[in-house]
């Protein structure tokens, strides 16, 4: 390709509302355009980014057995309704009626699709298992797009959805796709890990993420540099203290803390570690009104944070108190409840159940109880459970080491589905013996046009994207100094152009008539991992200068070897 016949629109400066790196550097590279919030229109050199990416996830599918095909994105209510995800899905799943007044929505995934066509095509296990996949614009209505196309409303994914006849076969496919995405972010060239996490909304009995791994990532990670053990934060497990609850030592005093209301204050003002805090975070549960349980407390660690996921898998669903009705159960304003004297339902995380002699909220604006005991001072606690997040040098729980914590961007995720949809829309087949039986089902996605904002995350400098070869826009780019000035210049570009296209590498010619510094600036600025350059004092020497992306230095080539130095630098990647 040349710069000619090209189009590159490149930006100095980001515009105000870019957040993060990957939506800055996309919006100047002039990978994409806005078009609304959360909507953005792919720009040539960032279709050929996405392309790459979109032919790798479809070789390493198709390799592994998967079938593909193309459903509709606009999809009938009648089938979300059917599944229960109709009322369920929330605000997100973008609904509307077509002029007979029938209600669709814009699918934002398509288990109720995939799993019609299945149950209306399959009939027998000797048709099973099956596994379909598509790649396809998706469209959720975020309530506040951001970050790019990291947080797009409409967004790239590939979809894929398989059908079993048991439980084990469905296991044996997990592993494939574990395998197969394995293999998809390894020839992406992207630095990856892979965690056990919650299945949320999609439901099943098991699931795994794979995270591009940048600082910048919304997710946090915990892993055994020991072990294998990975998870989401959402889901790692925080084991009970080993050594039992000490004996108490202290007899319970109430303390005057003005106007501190955090457990780091006070820890402070009464000179303690904030380990031996215990902060209470009111809740009220989905239950009837009139159900004494609906107010509860949650009992966490002074430094511990409540993990949402596993505390509603414990107390079920559940929103925060408001003042007014942490006042009506408790007779104080909040930042100094605490569950001593008062009749309330109460969880607590497991290390708060091994504390002794610990500082908690007197229910008395101003003061706080010192020297509290559980089964001397308030009564032992009945619902323990793991409540929050793991940090940093916890044991793992593979029992192989302490936990460390990085952060990701979630690109891939693979669900054992089970028969949660295969039940609701009555997917069936016959055994062998004639019997009916319902469908096990597994559900496999990768965040195509994500993974591009989380390559640049995870790759960039102050100069602009440093893409992986795999899914640069080009391979290699060739600059000329002087393209329309010096035959000798363009005669050797067009002569290493033409070699270097014949050996099947994707190259750029820089054919405009720009000055050196802009052509470097806009190469280097939209990712491209090879340059060559061209100039009447190397070709004096019989030499072309060469400059991998990421190198400090440029190597001198000789003209008559660059064909298959590049072939050995793109092989060695």
């Amino acid at each position: 390709m040349r710069t000619s016949r090209f189009f590159i629109s490149t930006l100095k400066e980001a515009p105000s509302d870019a957040e993060i790196v990957s939506h800055k550097l996309m919006l100047r590279a002039g990978l994409v355009k806005r078009l609304a919030g959360g909507i953005y229109t792919w720009m040539p050199v960032g279709l050929r980014v996405l392309r790459k990416v979109e032919s790798i996830v479809r070789q390493e599918m198709d390799r592994a057995g998967a079938i593909e095909l193309s459903m509709p994105a606009v999809q009938p209510a009648e089938l979300w309704q059917e599944s229960g995800r109709w009322e369920k899905y929330g605000p997100e799943l973008l609904r509307l009626k077509d002029r007979h007044q029938r209600d669709f929505v814009i699918g934002p995934t398509h288990e109720e699709v995939i799993t019609d066509v299945v149950r209306k095509e399959v009939k027998s296990y000797r048709q099973l298992p099956l596994h379909f996949y598509q790649v396809q614009m998706k469209f959720r209505d975020e309530i506040r797009p951001r970050f790019g196309v990291m947080r797009g409303r409409e967004f790239l994914m590939k979809d894929g959805y398989s059908f079993h006849t048991s439980f084990e076969d469905l296991q044996r496919e997990y592993r494939n796709m574990f395998e197969t995405y394995t293999r998809i972010f390894t020839r992406l060239g992207l630095k990856f890990r892979a965690v056990a996490a919650d299945t949320g909304s999609i439901g099943g009995t098991g699931s795994h993420e794979f995270h591009v791994l940048a600082d910048s990532g919304e997710d946090a990670l915990a892993y055994c540099p020991d072990s294998g053990y990975a998870a989401n934060v959402e889901l790692a497990e925080a084991l009970a203290p080993v050594a039992p609850r000490a004996a108490a030592t202290a007899v319970m005093e109430k303390v005057s803390t003005p106007g501190k209301t955090k457990c780091e204050e006070v820890a402070a003002l009464l000179g303690l570690p904030l380990t031996q805090m215990v902060k209470a975070i009111a809740i009220i549960r989905d239950l009837p009104e009139d159900n004494p349980a609906r107010f509860a407390l949650i009992l966490l660690r002074g430094d511990h944070d409540l993990n949402e996921v596993k505390t509603q898998k414990v107390v079920g669903e559940f929103r925060f108190a408001r003042d007014e009705e942490i006042v009506a159960a408790l007779g104080c304003k909040p930042g100094y409840i605490g569950p001593v004297g008062r009749d309330v339902l109460v969880f607590a995380d497991r290390t708060v159940a091994a504390m002794s002699d610990f500082v908690c909220g007197a229910n008395e604006a101003g003061f706080h109880l010192r020297g509290v005991n559980f089964g001397r001072d308030l009564r032992e606690l009945d619902n323990i459970a793991d409540l929050r997040n793991v940090v940093a040098g916890d044991p793992s729980p593979d029992g192989k080491g302490q936990l460390e914590l990085c952060r990701g961007v979630e690109v891939g995720h693979i669900f054992q589905l089970r028969t949660k949809y295969a039940e609701a829309l009555k997917c069936n087949f016959l055994d062998e013996s004639g019997q009916s039986q319902v469908m096990e089902m597994g559900c496999y996605g990768i965040g195509v046009s994500r993974i591009v904002g989380a390559a640049i995350e995870q790759n960039h400098d102050d100069r602009g994207i440093i893409f992986p070869t795999a899914i640069a826009p080009f391979e290699v780019c060739i600059v000329p100094m002087g393209y329309a000035k010096s035959e000798a210049v363009k005669a050797a570009a067009d002569a290493v152009y033409a070699e270097l296209k014949v050996a099947g590498i994707d190259v750029l010619l820089d054919d405009r008539s720009e000055r050196p510094g802009v052509m470097f600036a806009e190469m280097e600025l939209i990712g491209i991992p090879h340059r060559i350059v061209v100039g009447e004092r190397g070709l004096a020497e019989g030499k072309l200068e060469y400059k991998g992306r990421t190198d400090s230095e440029a190597t001198m080539v000789p003209l008559a070897e660059i064909g298959a130095f590049m072939k050995a630098r793109l092989c060695s990647e």
